[in-house]
């Protein structure tokens, strides 16, 4: 007789465990524990509601039992993120007016609310509460005959009445047997379970489960939605024995929030037909998106009616294409009642304004208002009229600063950290060594771009031209900056300790530079910019004037020469745009 060991038998008791628990997870049950059979002709994806039977795609868990004669209602399916905005979708494909309904978030809850007109049908699940003369409380579900059974009472046919009459109906019922003494409640707990089909141009048809209250979106939601590129949203259609019931218009649930309460039953079919015509609709509107027509052409009025155009819009715009041909329009938006779009135009609404005035900040030393309405055209020398200097502003050294300015030196400075880039990622090496040693530089070039990256360009305009400068034109938005007079000047960059000295007449850049410590070792004695208050460069040799700044550049130690040659321009942009001078 062969011995077992203790080992063997534990091995063989694991196996045998494994064996059971494989088997239990790969043979689901043929009813759920409350004898409904599993829901067939459902979605993949979609478990089937509260019958404890896993669907494909899904691990089987272990499932609570479902008492006798509960409803099944569908789990709320998965809500997805937030649908895309247009503004975050700018130069793709038009978003469909109606597409962001369906995200999830209409299948995700069931609507059990008191809807007074609801009619109860087969299948509802009625709380009745008889409380004095005689006690009963219990939940009835409306039978096959339409009744539900209080005894004592005896069957009370409920079906087709509606919810706001169901607790006077029970009363007069119970008070021809108790006619006294016996308060009565009924209310409907739970609306009747139904499964519907969706199908058309939705994402996912099927049949989905869920209570017959529940609303038409929720089962299109339940299908993952409607198709944008082919669905209508203009004419859903609720059929029953293949009759039409009802058609529902879901962009009047957008716009004005009114939608046909239905009361669905079990095989009723949601129809989802083919999109009709559509427009796209861009520029000054609150709704910028691509919308669905029920005829070919539509006056301007109705359009915008759907687009909602902006206070601010002032014409339509028309981009029409007959055959081969693109036809543009171009109306007042006064004049949309006699506008004609047809379906496929690419409508745009723009604001044609303007500016009859411009508004400009005063900085600085300055006594009187902050900010000027100047009239548009109006030149540098007009702002000068009517400031009202403070005793201690130097209104020689008056600076200008422009957004505009600020944007194209922003525009310059990303352009050569580009070109800066491209060069040191695309050296080539003809030997291990020099390609380690690239490959150093390269990260240390590309912290520098970073960091130059983030220093936002102050945008002055440097009037370094007493003749010409209040000939300057202004824009909406400048900063007329008065500084006070200093006796000051800075010294910073390449310098043992960076400070701010007092003017000392007749003293040149080394001498101020020997105040603050001398030049450090990396240095370039050859490249130091002397830099005037009205940001002007002084040439080299200038001596320094009460309020200039010293910057000393760092000398760029590389064995590539095009890559020096772009970090010292980069410095020079830093400098001179920003007044910054950053080094790697």
């Amino acid at each position: 007789m062969n011995r077992i060991t203790p080992r063997a038998l534990i091995a063989a008791l694991t196996l045998s465990a494994l064996a059971n628990l494989a088997l239990a997870q790969t043979t689901p049950p043929t009813t759920t524990p409350g004898g409904v059979p599993p829901t067939t002709g459902t979605t993949a994806t979609a478990p089937t509601p509260n019958t404890g039977v896993p669907t494909a795609g899904t691990s089987a868990q272990p499932q609570a039992p479902v008492p006798v004669g509960a409803p099944v209602v569908a789990p709320p399916s998965p809500v997805a993120p937030l649908p895309p905005t247009p503004s975050s979708t700018v130069g793709a494909k038009p978003i469909v007016f109606g597409s962001q309904m369906f995200s999830g978030r209409f299948g995700a809850v069931t609507f059990s609310g008191f809807n007074p007109d609801y009619q109860l049908a087969i299948g509802d699940r009625v709380l009745v509460r008889l409380w004095g003369a005689t006690g009963y409380e219990a939940v009835q579900p409306v039978d096959a005959q339409g009744n539900i059974f209080i005894p004592n009472v005896g069957p009370v046919k409920v079906v087709g009445v509606r919810n706001g009459d169901l607790n006077q109906l029970v009363d007069n019922a119970v008070k021809k047997v108790f006619r006294a003494n016996v308060g009565v409640y009924a209310t409907l707990e739970a609306a009747q379970p139904v499964k519907v089909y969706v199908t058309g141009f939705v994402r996912a048809p099927g049949l989905y489960g869920g209570l017959s209250s529940d609303s038409v979106l929720y089962y299109i939601d339940r299908a993952a939605g409607i198709d944008p590129d082919r669905g209508s949203y203009l004419a859903v259609d609720v059929m029953r024995n293949g009759k039409l019931r009802a058609r529902i218009d879901l962009y009047k649930f957008l716009l004005k929030g009114e939608i046909e309460a239905l009361q669905l039953q079990d095989g009723d079919t949601i129809v989802v037909p083919p999109r009709r015509h559509a427009v796209v609709v861009t520029g000054e509107v609150l709704n910028p998106y691509q919308f669905e027509l029920n005829k070919p052409q539509i006056t301007g009025t109705e359009l915008m009616a759907l687009a909602q155009p902006n206070p601010n819009a002032t014409h339509i715009s028309i981009v029409r294409s007959i055959g081969a041909e693109r036809r543009s329009e171009y109306h007042p938006i006064e004049k949309a009642a006699e506008v004609i779009i047809q379906a496929g135009d690419e409508v745009g609404i723009t604001a044609d304004k303007y500016p009859a005035t411009i508004l400009v900040r005063i900085d600085g030393a300055h006594l009187g208002e902050r900010s000027f309405v100047m009239p548009y055209g109006a030149r540098l020398k007009d702002v000068i009229a009517r400031l009202k200097p403070a005793p201690q502003a130097n209104m020689d050294a008056l600076q200008l600063y422009r957004r505009s300015v600020a944007a194209k030196q922003k525009e310059s400075l990303d352009q050569t950290l580009r070109g800066l880039e491209v060069t040191a990622l695309t050296g080539r090496s003809s030997t291990m060594e020099e390609a380690n040693l690239r490959k150093t530089e390269a990260d240390l070039i590309l912290q520098f771009v970073e960091r130059a990256r983030t220093i936002v360009p102050k945008g002055q305009v440097v009037l370094a031209s007493k003749e010409q400068a209040p000939e300057t034109v202004m824009e909406d938005g400048d900063v007329v900056r008065l500084p006070e007079r200093s006796n000051l000047v800075s010294v910073s960059g390449e310098v043992t300790f960076a400070n701010t000295l007092v003017y000392t007449p007749n003293y040149g850049v080394d001498d101020y530079v020997d105040l603050v410590g001398g030049y450090t070792q990396r240095s370039d004695r050859n490249k130091t910019l002397l830099m005037r208050p009205d940001g002007s460069i002084a040439p080299s040799g200038t001596k320094p004037g009460p309020g200039d700044e010293i910057i000393v550049f760092p000398k760029v130690e590389t064995k590539w020469v095009e890559v020096a040659r772009g970090i010292t321009s980069i410095l020079y942009q830093l400098a001179i745009s920003a007044k910054v001078l950053t080094t790697f």
